[in-house]
Formats: C-alpha cells, sequence, structure tokens
C-alpha cells in the first residue's frame, strides 16, 4: 500500500484539479447563456431568408439565375472546417475534424478536396496530411457579421470564378447544453427549393425578380456562414461546460477513493504501531 505522504500528494492534486475544471465549468456556462441567446434569436431570421432565397432563385431561368446558383461537375471541393481554438470540450473538434476525412475518404473520394479552416484545433491537425487554404481562427477574437462577411466574400469568389464548384460547411449544429448536431451543410452552389415539398405563392415584385435575388444571394450566403460560425461557438461552450462537469464529477469520486485508502492507510499504521507497543510490554513483562 502506498505510504501517507504519497496519498496527501495525490489528493491534493486531484482536489487542485477539481478546482480547476469546476471554475472552467462556471465560465463556459455565463458564456453559453450569452452565445444561445445569440445562436435563437438569429436563427429564425436566417433559416427565412434562406427559403426565401431557395424560393426565388429555384424559379429563375438558367440565364438570368445567379453565378453562385450554377450546378457544373465537380472536380474540386472545399471543406471549410468550423471548429474551436481551445480544447477540454469533449469531442466537440474530433467529431468534425472526423468527417472532414471521412467526406475527403468517402463523398468527395472522386474529386480533388482542400480545407479551409475557421478554428485553431481544426488547422493543426488537417494541416499535417491536406490542403488548408486559408486560416480564420482569429475571428473569435471578435465575432461578429462585418467579420464573417469577409470570409464569405471570400468563398463567394472562390466559386464564382470556378477555383471550386463544391464548397460545403462542416461544423456542430447547437441543440442544448449537451447535445450538438454534426452538421454537413451544402453552401455553394446555392440549394434551389424542392417544387415538391413547397407551396406555389404568386409574389408581387418590386423591383424585378432578378434583382432582388441577385441583392438577396450575398447577403443570405453571408447570414448562413455566421448562423454556421454561431452554431459551433455556442455549441463549443456547451460541449465544454458538460466535459467539465463531467470532470469535476469524476475528480470528486477519485478524491472520496483517495481519502478512503488514505483512512485505511492510516488505521493500518495506528494498528501496527499498537501491535508493536503490546508486543514490546509483553516481552518487558515475560
Amino acid at each position: 500500500m502506498a505510504n501517507l505522504k504519497e496519498i496527501r500528494n495525490r489528493i491534493a492534486s486531484v482536489s487542485s484539479t477539481m478546482q480547476i475544471t469546476s471554475a472552467m465549468k462556471m465560465v463556459s456556462a455565463a458564456k453559453l447563456k450569452k452565445a444561445q441567446d445569440a445562436i435563437t434569436a438569429m436563427r429564425p431570421y436566417a433559416n427565412k431568408l434562406t427559403e426565401l432565397l431557395q424560393n426565388l432563385s429555384g424559379s429563375l431561368d438558367a440565364d438570368t439565375g445567379s453565378a453562385y446558383a450554377n450546378e457544373r461537375p465537380v472536380k474540386k471541393v472545399l471543406a471549410v472546417v468550423i471548429t474551436s481554438n481551445r480544447g477540454l470540450c469533449g469531442a466537440f473538434n474530433s467529431n468534425v475534424i472526423k468527417q472532414c476525412i471521412s467526406l475527403q475518404a468517402n463523398t468527395y473520394k472522386e474529386q480533388e478536396v482542400h480545407f479551409m479552416a475557421i478554428g485553431k484545433k481544426g488547422n493543426d491537425i488537417l494541416r499535417k496530411k491536406n490542403a488548408i487554404i486559408a486560416n480564420h481562427s482569429k475571428v473569435y477574437d471578435d465575432l461578429t457579421f462585418d467579420n464573417v462577411a469577409l470570409i464569405a466574400e471570400e468563398l463567394m469568389k472562390h466559386f464564382a470564378d470556378g477555383t471550386y464548384d463544391h464548397i460545403v460547411l462542416v461544423y456542430n449544429k447547437f441543440k442544448n447544453a449537451a447535445t450538438q448536431i454534426l452538421m454537413t451543410e451544402q453552401f455553394l452552389p446555392i440549394v434551389a427549393a424542392n417544387s415538391e415539398s413547397t407551396t406555389a405563392i404568386d409574389y408581387i415584385y418590386e423591383p424585378e425578380k432578378e434583382k432582388i435575388v441577385m441583392e438577396l444571394i450575398p447577403k443570405s450566403l453571408k447570414t448562413q456562414l455566421y448562423k454556421a460560425i454561431r452554431d459551433s461557438f455556442a455549441s463549443e461552450h456547451g460541449a465544454r461546460m458538460t466535459a467539465m462537469h463531467k470532470a469535476t464529477d469524476n475528480a470528486s469520486e477519485l478524491r472520496d477513493q483517495l481519502k478512503l485508502t488514505y483512512n485505511k492507510a492510516r488505521q493500518a499504521a495506528i494498528t501496527n504501531e499498537i501491535l508493536e507497543i503490546v508486543g514490546g510490554a509483553e516481552a518487558l513483562n515475560g
């Protein structure tokens, strides 16, 4: 059995770790509330804007349609990998990275796949064996619509000039603090609405429908990317809060086990001392 000093040191170490994980849990819980409010507030607007754009662009002729809706043979694919800048959030980052590797090995095995990283964790792992065309990890330092819009414009340019034929977003969608949904979402070309699942609406357009679509498309794409990053940001804090909660519980359980071991070792040491004293006394009496 380990000596008492070693056990005391382990108890102190585990207690210190438990204090750190508990503090990180509380910090993530505070940040989660703000991030959750932000994504919950913008999600209905982003979804409605995307739905409206799909309905309008789907009814345009091929000649008058947007360059961002053009379907062409897919030779080069760009996957936008949205992860976090920091770890200690369970499988949050590894799930996204595994999905990207799976897309490259299976879904797009016949195509050339490149990656754009939003988040240090995705960039650090994927760059070892894959082509990373850009790393926009600093966007988390000031996560605003304007800063994300610059990234969206870069993606639109890559598609419009034919550098990439297909662009997808890979990220974690926020459901609740304990649940994140892994998403692979087509960014470009724009997905037209399914005519069978939508009801035809007789809109009155002012100005012309084509002009409305041309103005809506950039805004919708920027909003779509901003929503995905906001979803991932909220999911990160939820995943970290859950991971730190479990780590705190595990540390507490381990500390209790160590205390029990310490008490047993201490009792054994005391018993041995008593036996030695009794044995010595009997030897003197004899």
